[in-house]
Order: structure tokens, then sequence, then C-alpha cells
């Protein structure tokens, strides 16, 4: 198919946009489905969370490797082969008996993820230069959005058809999508033309290790990526369980709350948050950092009302302004890396963003259920979180601040 590069850029980000859907649909849904699993295969809360923390530790172990594949060799041909084992890995999720069968495959799904988001990523920053970035990462990132709010389709799938058919209908997706994906996604011809970029076989593991951690806005990032992973994670892995019991909801709409309104936010967020940040680029160099920074000074304050009210409305608006303000720093992720960044190695400098956030969100997630054993209320997990993202929003001032000198090299 003979595209512009214009067409070919946003195809690709059309393309990537179901990928990442069925990305998140997965590791969210089986939080949606506590009830019907724990009846089926005996586990305790702590084992329940566990199977979220060892997706993410070994999701989060990956990635680094994942995006050295990635900037290494072609970023094509890793997004396909992960959303081929990603499938079959679902669809043999739905035929396990015990819970050691869930844990293996939880951990074979982390696996599989590990090289899909920072090879997407890097693909459309290949694909879109400095003037439209943001958008096109932050439309990518709503694909998230999308599958993480059908997380929620989970728990109704459980009530009606068993825990295990979810699994076995999205993993026979993910095998039919994959063959769609092969004919029509491409890498990014300037990835191996551009005179500012070396050839992506030259890339080497410990050019791109010396690279990244002596730049000192990357170190703080990672930090910045440690509390986010604490924040997303505590929601996602507990805050079905926590409305459920707190506001009395049933499987499904606790499901559907806890997912769907914090990403229909983030929905708006990403647009919103990428729009604003490629327009005032053109005068504020530094404006993808500063997006998002005053994003999550504004989220902190309104999670922690969410989560100590007993007014329903009230936690759902705080659940929204948590929702748009992640959607700001989705939005600005990629750009803000690749700004601070040398461009050659940023699929394995968000494979290392990747693996400090999964860590800490997976150790959150475990702590959560070690807690729920102990009869603690939940709600601590998200005060905590709350008064991270405050941190958070302070850290993104800091990077603001930082010399923006790779994005104008991109632009060249």
């Amino acid at each position: 198919m003979t595209l512009s590069p214009t067409a070919r850029a946003w195809l690709t980000v059309g393309l990537l946009w179901v990928v990442a859907l069925l990305n998140y649909l997965d590791r969210l849904m089986i939080t949606t489905m506590r009830d019907p699993l724990m009846a089926d295969i005996t586990m305790t809360d702590a084992q329940f969370g566990l199977l979220t923390s060892v997706f993410l530790w070994v999701y989060g172990l990956f990635s680094p490797l994942g995006g050295y594949l990635a900037d290494r060799f072609s970023r094509r041909a890793v997004i396909i082969g992960s959303l081929l084992i990603w499938s079959l890995v679902t669809w043999l999720t739905g035929h396990m008996h015990s819970f050691e069968g869930l844990l293996a495959a939880r951990a074979l799904m982390g696996l599989s993820e590990a090289c899909y988001i920072p090879a997407a990523l890097a693909l459309i920053a290949d694909h879109h230069p400095g003037p439209t970035r943001s958008l096109a990462t932050g439309l990518h990132m709503s694909g998230i959005y999308t599958g993480a709010a059908l997380g929620g389709v989970g728990g109704y799938l459980a009530e009606a058809h068993g825990w295990r058919a979810g699994f076995h209908l999205f993993g026979g997706i993910g095998i039919v999508y994959a063959v769609v994906i092969v004919f029509f996604l491409r890498d990014a011809a300037a990835r191996t033309t551009s005179t500012t970029e070396a050839p992506a076989e030259k890339v080497s593991a410990t050019g791109a290790l010396a690279a990244l951690f002596r730049t000192p806005a990357f170190l703080v990032l990672l930090l910045v990526n440690a509390l986010v992973g604490v924040a997303n994670w505590g929601v996602y892995g507990w805050l079905p369980t926590y409305l459920r019991e707190h506001f009395s909801l049933g499987l499904g709409a606790a499901g559907m709350t806890a997912t769907g309104y914090i990403q229909v936010a983030s929905f708006a967020g990403v647009i919103v948050g990428g729009i604003w940040a490629d327009r005032w680029s053109r005068r504020q160099p530094n404006a993808r950092a500063v997006v998002p920074a005053i994003g999550y000074c504004v989220v902190a304050p309104c999670l922690f009302l969410a989560v100590t009210t007993n007014l329903l409305p009230l936690a759902i608006a705080g659940l929204l302004v948590f929702g748009l303000g992640r959607g700001f720093f989705d939005a600005n992720h990629m750009p803000v890396l690749r700004s601070i960044t040398d461009q050659r190695y940023s699929a394995t400098g968000y494979g290392f963003l990747n693996f400090i956030g999964c860590i800490t969100g997976g150790l959150l997630i475990f702590v959560g259920g070690w807690l729920k054993d102990r009869a603690v209320d939940l709600s601590l997990i998200f005060q905590f979180s709350a008064v991270g993202l405050l941190v958070v929003g302070l850290l993104l001032f800091l990077i603001s601040r930082f010399p923006s000198s790779r994005e104008a090299a991109d632009r060249r």
C-alpha cells in the first residue's frame, strides 16, 4: 500500500490503537472477576493480588530488554511477535484450573507485553516529528483507556458465562488482528535514513545504558514513573473491590465504575493534554513536562477526596479528575523522554521507565491484598497514592527546567 508519510503516520496510530486496547483489556479484566474466580479456584486475597503483581513484575523486569530489541531491530517485528504471544497466552489463561497455573499464565502475559509499549510508542514517535507527537501519542494511549474501561466487561462476562469466557474470546480476536497488522504496519523510513540518527542496527546495549543513566533528567523521570506506577496500579488493582465493599455495588457495576469513569476522563485528557502541549511547545520548549505537572498537582487533592468520602457522586467526580490528569501525563510521556535523551535509545529508555513503574505498582497491589487479609481499609492505599501524585507534579516541574535539546534534533 502506497501512502503519503502523513497518512502512514496516522494509520500507524490507528493500527496500534487496537493492540493497546487488547493489551489493557486483558490486564484489568481479571481484577473485575474476583468473586467467580476465587469461587472456582481457591486462593486468598493476597494471592488474588499476586496474579496482577506477578504480571507487572515480569512485565517490568523484561521491559528494558523489550525496548532494546525495538531499538536494535525492527519495531514492527517486535510488535507483531508480542501480539501473537499475547493472544496465545490469553487464550491459555482461560484453560487454567489451579492458582499455580494462573500465576504462570500471568507471568507469561507479562513477558509478551514487555515488548509492546516501548516499541509502539517509539514507532509512533518515529512517524510523528515534533508538531504532532503529543497528540499522536495521546491518541494511541486512548486505546489503553478504552481497553481498561472495557476491562469492566470481564465482570459481566464472568457473571453470564463464567470467568473463562472472556479470555477465550479476546485471545482469538488477538490472533486474527495480528494477521491484519502484518499487511499494514510499517517501520518508519526516517529511522534509517535520517542524518541525525544512527541506523537501528548500530544501537548497542552499553551505549544505551551509558547515554540514559548519565542523564539527570532521565533519573528524575524514573522516580516519577515509580510514583505513577504506585498510584495507577493501586487504583486499577483494588478500586473495583473497594467500590463494591464501600458503596455496596454489584460485581459488574463496581468493575465499570472503577474503570469506566477514569478511562473516559483519560480519553479526554490525552486529547486535551496532547493538543495543549503540542501548541504550547511551539513557544515553550518544555511544555510537554509542564502540562502533566499542572495536571497532577490538581489530581492529588481530588483523588484524596474521592477515597475519603461516603458520597458516590463525589467519589466519581474525584476519579474523573484523576483520569483527566493521567491523560495529560500519558500523552506527553514518550515526548518528554524523547526531549531529554538520545532518540536512538527511546524504546530502551521507555522500557526502564516501565520497569520501575511496574515493579512499584505490582508491589503495592500485593501489599493491598496483604492489608486486606488483615482487615485494613483499602482507602489507605489510595490516600498514599494521592500524596505520591503531588510529588510527581513537583518532579515534572523540575524536569521542565532541564534543557530540551533532543526535540530540536528531532525536528531537523
